[in-house]
């Protein structure tokens, strides 16, 4: 992995954006074979969690005014960081940011652009289960038409099986047909018990720690410790097969 892009885009906020971001760049920091710093980056104007991981020393980009619009001085410094320096970067991206920052991403070519300058440019939108099914499959439906980026599809179970009321899987729908030959690859975030794996990961993600940190820490047992451990082999194992 070198000079890679990867924004991640999704406009129902709680759905794990960060959630997300904090699983790629742990995988893309593991990657890293030309000792250039993986560089991360958190838009989100009002819950800015992902620059809450010390670890991953994410810099926080408010790129809105008070007005709600794109501060056009700040994106562009944003986009200038991304365009000068080498290395793999990742951008969180807010719900509340989501349409503004689109707008300004499609408005200014910046896709291109990052493709000019030699960098590989991938969205990850995630799609939710239960409730939040229709409102993310439309997200990713808007997202892939308005952009010829490679696209990586989250799943995540944690609101429920990604199925209609009907029992059909969102990937075997009309829907998700119709842009799947641009989707790289999709990474499962499965729904595990709840009073272990659930409990584990909540704790893990209130303090704000990456895996590494959990294994280093006394404040997680030897179980707690496995569980996560399986989790993140997991997800970097689905990550390890996409077509990057």
């Amino acid at each position: 992995m070198h000079n890679t892009v990867h924004f991640i885009l999704q406009g129902k906020g709680g759905i794990g954006k960060t959630l997300v971001s904090t699983i790629l760049a742990q995988w893309l920091a593991g990657k890293h074979s030309d000792n250039l710093p993986l560089r991360c980056y958190d838009t989100d104007q009002e819950n800015a969690t992902f620059s809450r991981y010390k670890a991953m020393s994410v810099k926080h980009v408010p790129v809105m005014t008070d007005s709600r619009n794109i501060d056009p001085k700040r994106f562009d410094a944003l986009m200038i960081d991304l365009l000068e320096e080498d290395g793999n970067c990742v951008v969180d991206n807010g719900a509340n940011t989501f349409s503004p920052l689109m707008g300004y991403l499609l408005e200014n070519d910046c896709f291109d652009l990052l493709k000019e300058s030699g960098r590989k440019v991938y969205i990850h939108t995630i799609v939710g289960g239960g409730d939040t099914l229709h409102d993310t499959a439309m997200g990713f439906v808007s997202t892939a038409k308005a952009t010829n980026v490679p696209l990586v599809l989250w799943e995540n179970q944690h609101f429920g099986l990604l199925q209609s009321a009907a029992g059909k899987q969102f990937t075997e729908s009309a829907t998700y047909a119709e842009h799947a030959s641009r989707v790289v690859g999709r990474v499962v975030l499965t729904q595990r018990n709840a009073d272990t794996f659930g409990a584990d990961l909540k704790k893990m993600n209130i303090a704000r720690l990456t895996a590494d940190e959990v294994r280093a820490s006394d404040k997680f047992n030897v179980m707690e410790k496995q569980r996560i451990k399986v989790v993140f082999r997991d997800l970097f194992e689905q990550l390890d097969k996409v077509n990057w």
